[in-house]
């Protein structure tokens, strides 16, 4: 046994004592005693607990991996993630102006992913726990819409279908404008008649689409999600901002930076969920390297009406950014990369003329070095904006605005 105090968080939300260790839910400032395996006191007893410190509110917190800061007082957690990323900007030699955060409300989740799991007796769903292959049931979520918790249920009679006796099978669970969307991972071989079997459950259970690793094996109706003007039918498990108030919170603050632009360039497009609302006043070539993800892109602009011309481009950014010369002919540029970061695409932008760039991203370390890029090569950073659309989770994202 050991007694520490706990100096700061780490990035993953634990709290961080000297040597380091580490400490699940605790808090700065809190005194804490337990058993240390490796550099982690995973059962820490607390004494004296930080003023921050709230009772969590999901009875599903001690077992659930889900979240990791429901202890902490909501202001404490948004001042920390606008620390991690003014810390981040700071390791780079940078500074910002911050605009207030956006926090996406409970219970906005339109998207999940769960694992199944096959037992002697029915099936177990839910989330895995932390670092550990345990699966807990969540049926009282606090951050999933209630629409995708009202179908654990279905998931657990799909997993009695399709998981294996000993795998564990991945269900990406999306709510759509047509339904629940539901895309299958790991499941067991996929032959004729559990095509069949998993078809006519499908249709029982009133789903918009179900696939199995990329294979639709039933669409009642498109499951599409509203991009500006346009409906978008995105291809199993694509990506998709985890809330829609996130969302919007995004693409206002594009919307703003782009204003009065003429020509937009969208890099790392996606299914368009900024392409399409700019194409309202703007020309848009997006660029992504999936081309799925850019074909629905495509359809939805063509199915939508008072939209102007949209372009699309499959390319792998990290390996082929797009050149200072392909750039010449833009007004303003989206950027919104992976967690790695697009250091590739950044260093190209930074010799470019465009006057603007909307930078959106979900992790403030590959930020701000692709920030620093930009800086050096004579852009300004306006400002920077939280969007906390992962509630009571250390993940942080942000949108920011540079000029030259």
């Amino acid at each position: 046994m050991i007694r520490a105090t706990i100096e700061r968080l780490g990035h993953l939300g634990d709290g961080v004592a000297e040597g380091p260790v580490y400490v699940p839910r605790a808090l700065p400032g809190e005194v804490v005693e337990g058993t240390v395996t490796g550099d982690r006191m995973d059962t820490p007893r607390i004494f004296a607990p930080s003023a921050e410190r709230v009772s969590a509110p999901c009875p599903h917190y001690r077992s659930c991996g889900g979240c990791a800061l429901q202890h902490a007082r909501e202001s404490f957690v948004t001042g920390w993630k606008h620390e991690v990323i003014v810390r981040a900007l700071a390791a780079q030699g940078l500074e910002a102006p911050f605009r207030p955060a956006h926090l996406s409300p409970p219970g906005a989740r339109r998207r999940a992913g769960f694992a199944g799991r096959r037992l002697k007796r029915g099936a177990l769903v839910g989330f895995h726990g932390r670092a550990s292959h345990v699966i807990t049931p969540v049926p009282d979520c606090l951050v999933l819409h209630p629409d995708l918790t009202a179908a654990l249920p279905l998931l657990e009679e799909v997993t009695m279908l399709a998981a294996s006796r000993k795998g564990v099978l991945g269900l990406a669970l999306t709510r759509s404008g047509a339904g629940l969307d539901l895309a299958l991972s790991g499941a067991k071989p996929l032959d004729r008649a559990l095509r069949a079997t998993l078809g006519q459950w499908a249709g029982r259970a009133g789903l918009a689409r179900l696939a199995c690793d990329g294979d639709v094996i039933a669409q009642a109706a498109p499951p599409w999600q509203q991009f500006g003007r346009a409906r978008v039918t995105p291809p199993p498990g694509a990506f998709l901002q985890a809330t829609p108030q996130a969302e919007a919170a995004m693409q206002d603050a594009v919307r703003e930076i782009m204003a009065g632009a003429g020509r937009v360039v969208d890099l790392f497009a996606g299914c368009g969920t900024f392409s399409l609302p700019l194409a309202e006043t703007a020309e848009v070539h997006a660029v992504e390297g999936a081309g799925d993800m850019l074909r629905a892109l495509d359809q939805g602009w063509r199915q939508a009406t008072g939209l102007r011309r949209v372009t699309t481009a499959t390319r792998d950014l990290f390996r082929e950014p797009l050149a200072p010369d392909e750039l010449a002919e833009f007004d303003a540029a989206i950027i919104d990369p992976p967690r790695a970061g697009a250091a590739a695409q950044a260093a190209a932008l930074a010799e470019s003329a465009i006057p603007r760039i909307a930078a959106l991203s979900c992790n403030p370390v590959s930020f701000a070095r692709d920030a620093k890029t930009l800086v050096v090569g004579g852009y300004r950073l306006e400002w920077v904006q939280l969007i906390d659309q992962f509630r009571f989770s250390p993940h942080v994202e942000l949108a920011a605005e540079f000029s030259r």
